[in-house]
C-alpha cells in the first residue's frame, strides 16, 4: 500500500512506529455492512427464520424495489441493512408471520463511485469495490502528496433532506499518525472527498538539504533548519534572516533567534560565512 505517492525528504517521514501504524490502518477495514446504503443492482439474500420457503435471493431493481415472497414489490433503495430487516419484519407480522426474525445480506455489491480530490497522487473519480474505507480510497489514488495537509474533507449527500449535503472533516494526524482508525470511515457512493493541501516552509542557503517543508504549529528556526539536515560547514549561523509576508508584502526579519517560532509560507535564509 502506499502513504506517500512522492519521494519525500527525510524529517517529513513519519516514525517507524507510526508507518506500521498507517499501514495495519490502510489494510482493508470492516466496515459495518448494517450501515451499507441500498441501491439499484445490489443482490440481497434474505432469510426467514424457520420458514425456508421464504429465503430469497433479489437483485434491487432500477425504481428501487425486490420481489418478495408474500408480500410481492417492497421498497428497499436508500435504506441500510438493517433498515431493510425491519421493514420486512413489520410487514410480514401484520398479518403473515408470528414475531417474524429476518435476515439481510448483501450476497453482491453494485458498482458505486466516489470522487478524490487535493492533495493525492491520482485525484479523480474511483469505483468501490464493495465496502471502501477512506483509507483504502486513499491507496487507490496513489497515496497522499508530500504537501498534503492534517485535514480531509468529506461531503455526501444528506440522507435527512433531500438535496443537501452533509459535510464532515477527517483528522489526518490522528487517523495515520496516532492510528485512530475509528477517523477510518467508510466511502459511500457519490462522496465527494478533498484532502486540504499543507502549508510550507522554506529552508535555503547553507544547510544540507534545502527544500519546502510542512509547517507545523510548534516549528521553530531551529527545527526548521534540523529538518533540512542542519547547518553546512559554510553556513554563517548567526546571521539566519526569515523573508515574510506581511499583508502581502515580503519583509525581512533580521536578528533571528534559533527558537523564534516559524509562521507558514516563512522562507528561512542561511547565509554563507565570509571566513
Amino acid at each position: 500500500m502506499v502513504l506517500y505517492g512522492k519521494p519525500i525528504p527525510v524529517p517529513l517521514c513519519l516514525p517507524l512506529a507510526f508507518l506500521l501504524v498507517a499501514v495495519l490502518a490502510i489494510m482493508p477495514a470492516e466496515c459495518d455492512a448494517l450501515d451499507y446504503i441500498i441501491g439499484e443492482g445490489d443482490v440481497l439474500k434474505i432469510t426467514v427464520y424457520g420458514h425456508n420457503d421464504l429465503t430469497t435471493v433479489e437483485r434491487v431493481s432500477g425504481n428501487g424495489m425486490i420481489n418478495f415472497p408474500l408480500l410481492g414489490q417492497v421498497s428497499v433503495a436508500g435504506l441500510a441493512v438493517s433498515e431493510i430487516s425491519i421493514r420486512l419484519s413489520s410487514m410480514l407480522a401484520d398479518g403473515y408471520i408470528v414475531d417474524p426474525q429476518v435476515s439481510v445480506f448483501i450476497e453482491e455489491f453494485r458498482s458505486q463511485k466516489a470522487v478524490i480530490m487535493g492533495e493525492v497522487v491520482r485525484p479523480g473519480l474511483y469505483e468501490l469495490k464493495g465496502r471502501t474505507s477512506f483509507l483504502e480510497l486513499v491507496s487507490m489514488a496513489g497515496g497522499l502528496t508530500r504537501d498534503a495537509g492534517d485535514t480531509a474533507i468529506v461531503k455526501r449527500k444528506s440522507r435527512r433532506a433531500k438535496g443537501e449535503e452533509e459535510i464532515a472533516t477527517i483528522d489526518l494526524v490522528r487517523l495515520i499518525q496516532e492510528g485512530d482508525t475509528s477517523l477510518d470511515v467508510p466511502v459511500l457512493e457519490g462522496d465527494s472527498i478533498y484532502v486540504a493541501k499543507a502549508g510550507l516552509i522554506f529552508v535555503t542557503g547553507e544547510v544540507k538539504r534545502p527544500d519546502a517543508y510542512k509547517f507545523e504549529d510548534d516549528t521553530s528556526v531551529i527545527k526548521a533548519i534540523t529538518m533540512a539536515g542542519g547547518f553546512t560547514d559554510k553556513a554563517s549561523a548567526g546571521r539566519v534572516k526569515i523573508i515574510r509576508k506581511v499583508d502581502g508584502k515580503e519583509r525581512i526579519v533580521d536578528n533571528v533567534n534559533m527558537d523564534d517560532p516559524v509562521l507558514s509560507g516563512d522562507v528561512i535564509v542561511i547565509p554563507e560565512s565570509f571566513f
